[in-house]
């Protein structure tokens, strides 16, 4: 059994890869950092002075929208039982967002969006390697999982981050409108968990859960490849 699952995680790896460098040249034109809609971008650029509602709202769409973010978080609490591990690892992924969102907007430092967004693509294939107990499969070694959760909140914020700072963001009341959008991620992270733990639950209570679990992780790690595919293609055709 042990034998068939490594086959298979191999052969898993080899077509994240292979997707990995085919993706580039099959979508080209249509890979793009992903960013906010045109609406709501022409209410940023147009707003003056503070907006706390309408920044809430953004935030938590963003995040209810934001497959790369709710992807990555679905790997962190698939194998969560306990409440309190939940929150706890939930926590520190709020802690590392929030950090470079605001240091990103709020303080002027800037990245390649592309770059960005892939790399947050490689965290769900780590999420979900991890949790197809990979490292220690091939490596011998277990990373620590509560920092790799916060470096790689430090990205999924510095990714938010870009997005704002594709748009004209007026000065008058920007701290304000930028914690409210925090506050809003918060908001639209615990609706998004809320969903996504109550399915959980349900579907650890079948016997099935464990048995499909692997293949579930499987498909995970596949779409966090397919994401940093995309946003390589982004890269080298911008």
């Amino acid at each position: 059994m042990q034998m068939t699952m490594r086959l298979f995680s191999k052969r898993v790896l080899a077509t994240g890869f292979v997707l990995l460098l085919v993706l580039p040249v099959l979508w080209p034109a249509t890979a793009s950092a992903h960013g906010v809609s045109k609406r709501d971008a022409s209410f940023v650029q147009s707003n003056a002075g503070r907006a706390i509602g309408p920044f809430l709202y953004l935030g938590a769409k963003h995040m209810v929208t934001g497959y790369d973010h709710l992807l990555f978080l679905v790997g962190v609490i698939f194998f969560l039982y306990k409440l309190r591990d939940v929150v706890q690892y939930v926590s520190l992924f709020t802690i590392g967002h929030s950090v470079t969102l605001l240091v990103g907007v709020l303080g002027g430092v800037h990245a390649n969006p592309y770059v960005i967004d892939a790399i947050i693509g490689l965290s769900v294939v780590y999420k979900a390697f991890d949790n197809m107990d990979g490292f220690k499969r091939f490596f011998g070694f277990q990373p620590n999982t509560k920092a790799a959760v916060l470096v790689f909140g430090l990205f999924h914020g510095f990714g938010l981050a870009t997005k704002l700072q594709e748009l004209a963001l007026t000065q008058n009341g920007l701290v304000t409108n930028i914690l409210s959008f925090n506050v809003g991620v918060e908001i639209g992270q615990v609706l998004a968990l809320t969903g996504v733990l109550i399915g959980l639950s349900y579907w650890r209570t079948h016997s099935g859960f464990l048995r499909h679990a692997f293949a579930t992780n499987t498909a995970l790690m596949a779409g966090g490849f397919i994401l940093v595919g995309y946003q390589l293609a982004g890269y080298f055709t911008q």
